[in-house]
């Protein structure tokens, strides 16, 4: 069982290891596959929806709108392909947008802790970071996308050094 455990953290490091390099290495082309992947997801998940519509026993707007949901997965697939590159760098941008305001919402919703945490200075502080890095990265807009692949590069570069060799000391000590 702990070879096999071992086995599977080596395997998930060395997987994150080289996704990290990919992405680092070649960032627009791994960007454009990455969408490439999105888009034939959106494309396989219409198909299935419509299929629902189309076959399953439910009436009226079940049926309806598991068919046209079908149909926009397949338009927003079809619609990435057409220019892959350009669609990498709309999705990139809805992520960072939603990032931002994700951080913002977080320390607003921090801050109505206060009161109720032990550890006030550190929650204010968390709170004050978590809003002034999600107004950061609305200001910066389309700026803060390389930063945030470069962030995401170094960490699957780090966590499949770390995994690989927590595979190889993994037991060592028992």
């Amino acid at each position: 069982m702990l070879r096999s455990i071992r086995i599977t953290l080596a395997i998930s490091g060395v997987l994150a290891l080289l996704a990290g390099l990919v992405l680092l290495i070649w960032p627009i082309k791994s960007a454009v596959i990455i969408t490439g992947i999105f888009a034939s997801y959106l494309i396989i998940a219409g198909l299935v929806y419509i299929g629902i519509g189309i076959f399953s026993g439910n009436k009226g707007w079940a049926r309806i709108g598991h068919f046209v949901l079908g149909l926009l997965y397949i338009v927003a697939g079809v619609i990435a392909f057409t220019n892959l590159a350009a669609a990498a760098a709309s999705l990139a941008i809805i992520v960072v947008v939603f990032i931002g305001i994700s951080w913002i919402v977080d320390g607003v919703v921090s801050l109505t802790l206060l009161g109720q945490d032990g550890s006030r200075i550190w929650t204010l502080l968390y709170a004050i970071l978590s809003v002034l890095a999600g107004v950061a990265v609305l200001t910066l807009g389309f700026a803060a996308v390389p930063f945030f692949w470069l962030l995401l590069a170094a960490s699957l570069i780090a966590l499949g050094i770390v995994q690989i060799v927590r595979a190889f000391t993994l037991g060592k000590s028992v």
